[in-house]
């Protein structure tokens, strides 16, 4: 499996996905004018990673700012790591923000309360 590599713009944010380190990587903003098309070809790669063997996951997500439809795509993306958790796989979401930005810090809260299966840790930068 290939490297997941998108560059950052102005309104998309940078999306690294490793598959031979297993670090999945978001950083930036995400406000992209077609959510849907942009987080299609992520959404597909991960649905391929994911059920691929291999053991433990750490996705990094270090956002500075999210639109209300990438607040979706990124809920759905932490559903299908949950979903595809089991006994030979360990995936933790590792959501990093700066410590003044209390919003960011409530955003990663109300993500891990809504998944059951992966790790999810809310840490400063």
């Amino acid at each position: 499996m290939n490297q997941l590599l998108i560059q950052k713009t102005k309104s998309t944010p940078e999306i690294d996905f490793d598959p031979q380190k297993r670090i999945l990587s978001m950083r930036g903003e995400s406000y992209p004018e077609n959510t849907v098309v942009f987080y299609e070809p992520v959404i597909q790669w991960l649905e391929e990673f994911v059920t691929a063997p291999g053991d433990s996951i750490v996705m990094n997500v270090e956002l500075t700012y999210f639109n209300s439809s990438s607040s979706k795509v990124l809920m759905d993306i932490f559903e299908l790591l949950d979903e595809n958790t089991d006994d030979t796989k360990d995936i933790t979401v590792n959501w990093l923000y700066d410590e003044e930005d209390e919003s960011m810090e409530e955003y990663g809260e109300e993500f891990e309360e809504d998944v059951e299966n992966i790790t999810f840790n809310i840490k400063t930068k």
